[in-house]
């Protein structure tokens, strides 16, 4: 898959797994996905949130440097920019570490030299009460919030992207988006692990949504199916990977939460688009909605 450099176009991959709590295990999914997405012309690969563990996340953050090192290999092994959903780690990104005990939880961008390009900690933490077996869900008692947002470069074909980083939750504040796009955001990240009941409700409305509040390309890589704790609980989560382009188009979406006969195999499954830089700039120009704010 040849991108032409006139055209602007960046071709994404976002990745559908089913994580458990056997890192190394994740680790040789996300490794066989990430070469198989290469493969196929993805420049761009979306890794899911907690991809190398559900559940874990104080033994996981403290493997935050070597699991980080992996990936950036996975990313220079394969000539792509990696974009992994999430990693726990102890510490904040000016290195002091985190108080009370808590976690941050650190979205990455590498790039095709391995090198880390930026660090986005999630900033809204998810707090719910679910209709599942698990019943509350309250990230803050394990994490501590990020106060920064991040719009990162992807340089590609001799263009330049501009990626604003989100994590789960944060889908569901349009502010955010709205921020990323100021930012210069031509694409958003949405690396995610919905509960199967509020992503059956509320994620494709959610990625169709964001994108319209900004004008961006959002990539929806997901979590989906049975997790099994080490306590014999399980957690169950939405999958559907999904990109949504700028005008609520859904470009390629994985329409099922478990893998299927097609994926089960590879225990993973991968939606594609391409980002074509000038179709969506002159969109904006025909619906300026960013020069019409009022409130923001």
């Amino acid at each position: 898959m040849n991108n032409s450099t006139q055209n602007h176009k960046l071709t994404v991959a976002g990745v559908q797994m089913n994580s458990q709590q056997d890192i190394d295990a994740n680790l040789a999914t996300i490794k066989f996905a990430i070469s198989d997405a290469s493969a196929q012309g993805a420049q761009l690969v979306m890794l899911p949130e907690n991809c190398c563990s559900m559940g874990q996340q104080f033994a996981t953050a403290e493997r935050f440097e070597s699991l980080s090192a992996t990936l950036a290999d996975y990313a220079r092994a394969n000539n792509v920019h990696l974009l992994v959903g999430s990693l726990p780690c102890s510490y904040r990104p000016d290195g002091v570490t985190v108080p009370d005990g808590r976690l941050r939880q650190v979205s990455q961008l590498f790039g095709p030299d391995g090198t880390q390009v930026a660090r986005y900690d999630k900033i809204h933490l998810f707090t719910a009460t679910v209709a599942d077996k698990q019943g509350s869900y309250n990230e803050a008692a394990t994490f501590e919030p990020g106060t920064q947002t991040v719009v990162a470069p992807i340089e590609a074909d001799n263009s330049v992207y501009q990626l604003g980083m989100m994590v789960c939750f944060d889908l569901r504040f349009p502010a955010l988006a709205q921020r990323l796009r100021q930012a210069g955001a031509d694409i958003l990240s949405a690396p995610s692990a919905f509960t199967y009941l509020t992503g059956q409700a509320h994620w494709s409305l959610l990625l169709q949504a964001r994108a319209l509040d900004s004008q961006c390309m959002v990539v929806g890589a997901a979590q989906g199916g049975d997790h099994t704790y080490k306590n014999g609980s399980i957690r169950q989560t939405w999958g559907h990977a999904a990109i949504t382009a700028f005008d609520g188009t859904v470009k390629d979406s994985y329409d099922d939460s478990n893998l299927t006969t097609q994926t089960q195999d590879k225990n993973y499954a991968l939606v594609f688009a391409d980002l074509d830089k000038h179709v969506q700039e002159q969109a904006r120009q025909k619906l300026p909605i960013f020069q019409c704010h009022r409130l923001a």
